[in-house]
């Protein structure tokens, strides 16, 4: 049975939703508050190991912390080696969705890992990076309620928003109707249409609200790019490209 969380990210999609990783650490409660204030439907949180992807970030505090503040669903990314050693500790965090990475298995194992975590009572999501095929998740699709197609390889900075990745979002879309489908890295104003367009349902943005004096202006404008009756081509880089180069996220 799907969580009241998950439901939620199904009935208000499409939906924006900030990467935590991008805000300001010092002040944890006044940047939620913020994001309150302008509107957003959930959080993502990017839990990173340093040893699945090249770069370290939080963990179990961090999610358990921000649960005591709101009830925002919270949509946590485990780009981590070991996804079910901590499915748990997160979920008693906090955690309503947690995504794995098929990268960080053995392709048999990711149908168990999908079950596992859901037994846990939360949505659960499986992630791919831009060069892995959809075959690798095919034995998924029936278990996980999200996919997470990354749009840069993860856990790497300073990349372009890589398109060709959409022809997997309108795969996965015209296969699967019902699967709520997610989309990260490098989702801005000249992105996220084409991404909408894909078939889109979730947009895990970072820079292009963070990086804004006025998170609601941002939210709004970002809303305004995804309903937009313009051309969704993507042209090269995207804006947030140079302004993400070495900053060791892939928002």
């Amino acid at each position: 049975m799907a969580t009241a969380p998950l439901e939620a990210f199904r009935s208000g999609s499409p939906a924006i939703l900030p990467s935590f990783l991008r805000c300001d650490f010092g002040d944890l409660k006044g940047e939620l508050g913020r994001l309150v204030d302008a509107g957003v439907k959930g959080l993502h949180l990017d839990v990173m190991d340093g040893h699945f992807v090249p770069n370290l970030t939080y963990g179990m505090p961090i999610v358990e912390g921000l649960r005591r503040h709101t009830d925002l669903p919270l949509d946590v990314h485990l780009m981590i080696t070991d996804p079910l050693a901590y499915a748990k500790p997160m979920v008693e965090a906090g955690a309503d969705l947690l995504t794995f990475h098929v990268e960080a298995l053995r392709p048999d194992e990711a149908p168990d890992v999908a079950s596992a975590i859901k037994d846990l009572g939360v949505g659960v999501g499986i992630a791919l990076n831009p060069e892995t095929p959809l075959s690798t998740v095919t034995s998924c699709l029936e278990l996980v309620d999200m996919v997470l197609v990354m749009s840069v390889e993860a856990g790497f900075g300073g990349q372009a928003f890589n398109a060709s990745v959409l022809d997997k979002l309108r795969s996965l879309r015209n296969s699967h109707p019902d699967l709520l489908l997610q989309i990260d890295g490098g989702i801005d104003l000249q992105t996220i249409k084409p991404a909408r367009d894909a078939g889109c349902d979730l947009f895990v943005v970072g820079s292009a609200i963070f990086k804004q004096e006025d998170y609601a202006s941002a939210m709004r404008d970002l809303e305004a790019a995804m309903h937009s009756e313009n051309d969704s081509t993507v042209h090269g880089e995207s804006a947030e490209g140079d302004e993400r180069r070495n900053q060791g996220s892939d928002n």
